[in-house]
């Protein structure tokens, strides 16, 4: 099976294409990678300021992640479709990419989950801390009620 030159040139586009969207999702993990390792340091040094900046930016970046996942998706099927008798050493750059990026996939997990465990366990600490508040006007009354004298007997005339 000869590839017209035209072919050959499509499929060298799609897989310079294909190589570039995953750099760019490696890319994109390794950021939310550094966001979570900070995130981490926020919990623990409980700088509720900063974890709400690297919360909002971990939004930003895992919506960025699902937008290049929507086109990544599509574009490894026409990979896959089209270069099934691709040079070696082309799938073989393209499979230490996707090595890499699902390494970085389960280093973000593993610290997404180090995250929320330590989250956990600060909220805890602060729900015990209310539950232990003692309130000082708890046996006291308003200083606003008043106590005003109750009738006990009533006087009936005939």
């Amino acid at each position: 099976m000869e590839l017209t030159n035209e072919e050959l040139n499509e499929r060298v586009a799609l897989l310079k294409k294909f190589r570039a969207l995953l750099e760019q999702q490696r890319n994109k993990f390794q950021e939310y990678l550094t966001v979570l390792e900070k995130q981490q340091d926020s919990i623990s040094k409980e700088d509720p300021e900063a974890l709400l900046a690297h919360t909002e930016l971990e939004q930003q970046v895992v919506k960025n992640i699902a937008n290049l996942q929507k086109v990544i998706v599509p574009m490894t099927r026409m990979y896959k479709a089209a270069n099934q008798n691709m040079p070696n050493s082309d799938q073989e750059s393209i499979t230490k990419i996707q090595n890499d990026l699902n390494d970085l996939q389960n280093k973000v997990l593993n610290q997404n989950k180090i995250n929320r465990d330590l989250l956990r366990v600060h909220i805890d600490s602060i729900r015990q801390q209310i539950q232990n508040f003692k309130n000082p006007y708890k046996t006291n009354r308003s200083v606003y009620s008043q106590k005003q004298p109750v009738a006990q007997l009533v006087e009936v005339d005939a």
